[in-house]
């Protein structure tokens, strides 16, 4: 065998070698990604295909952490087990929610499922999370859960349907994003105080409908009156620097201003103990006015100190100031909303 031969050979033996590693590589990732993966839908578990179709979403009350929801939901299934015998599990006031069952026994379909369903009005558990405020999203969702099989005797699966609101569905005040249906599996770390027993997992069956607050609301209700009451502010610095009286009201009123503007949005949010995006951005303009201030300030005590004769170059210099002060503003009312 020539030399070039044995070279050839040589090629070809690390080349299928390197061929074998790399193949039994990615067998190994594949099988360690999917025992990674729960099994959250045991094969032997009985699947409930459920659907929902939303009539009406009102009352959003984000004080009480609360919402009212109206709207059908069905259940198509093969097997024994009754997919019915539903609980609400983010469901509150119970005692005023209603529920009407499509029939009084189970339909079957000419397709070999089962089928049944209800329709249901009530008041539902949803944490509003303020922080983005007023640009926030939020997604209210009405969560079910079997309250007789586990998981592993039955699974909620989302139906087929495409159409998950009333055509003409709207919340005031609200845009729609998003609506979706999932099925997941809830797990109860307890015994229930039963001795020898362990944790228990349900399926669930989550709807969610996504929704955020206009943009307009920002910019309109919120942020304009600010803008307004910030250029005012700044007209402090426009003014010559010898008449300090009219100088120096114009950013008290805007800080006067600004306190009452911040207070008339905070009424309608509850207490969270913590500053959502709009009170960050309160915060900004509240130093931009200390900022103005101090320099109308600095700039009367430099004339009482130099003579009436600096008056005009210091004149030009806070015009210039007004500038930078308003366009610092504007970047980190940019910057906060970008950082949210």
């Amino acid at each position: 065998m020539t030399e070039r031969q044995k070279h050839q050979n040589t090629k070809t033996h690390q080349y299928m070698m390197g061929l074998k590693i790399g193949i039994t590589g990615l067998l190994i990732f594949l099988c360690s990604f999917v025992q990674a993966q729960p099994d959250t839908f045991p094969l032997q578990a009985q699947k409930v295909y459920t659907g929902i179709y939303i009539m009406n979403v009102y009352d959003l009350d984000i004080n009480e952490f609360s919402f009212y929801a109206d709207f059908y939901i069905w259940f198509r299934w093969k097997g024994d087990r009754d997919p019915t015998n539903i609980e609400f599990v983010n469901a509150i006031e119970k005692w005023g929610s209603t529920k009407e069952i499509f029939h009084d026994t189970t339909q079957v379909l000419p397709d070999g499922y089962n089928y049944n369903g209800m329709r249901v009005e009530g008041r539902f558990y949803y944490s509003f999370l303020l922080d983005d405020f007023p640009l926030d999203r939020h997604s209210p969702n009405i969560r079910i859960e079997n309250i007789i099989y586990p998981l592993d005797s039955l699974i909620y699966l989302p139906d087929t349907s495409k159409s998950l609101l009333r055509k003409d569905f709207i919340i005031p005040g609200w845009e729609i994003k998003d609506a979706s249906m999932s099925g997941n599996s809830n797990f109860y770390n307890t015994n229930f105080g039963e001795p020898g027993r362990t944790g228990s997992k349900f399926s669930d069956f989550d709807f969610k409908l996504t929704i955020a607050r206009p943009t307009s609301y920002f910019l309109m209700k919120l942020m304009l009156p600010l803008l307004v009451v910030m250029l005012a502010s700044l007209g402090g610095l426009l003014i010559h620097p010898l008449f300090i009286d009219a100088r120096i009201s114009l950013p008290i009123g805007g800080l006067l201003s600004s306190v009452f503007l911040q207070q008339s949005y905070s009424d309608a949010l509850p207490d969270v103990g913590d500053m959502v995006l709009m009170d960050k951005i309160y915060l900004l303009a509240y130093f931009l006015i200390a900022a103005i201030l101090m320099r109308i300030i600095t700039v009367a005590r430099t004339i009482a100190a130099d003579g009436r004769e600096s008056a005009h170059g210091l004149h030009r210099t806070d015009r210039k100031r007004a500038v930078w002060y308003f366009g610092s503003f504007l970047i980190g009312v940019g910057v906060l909303i970008l950082i949210h």
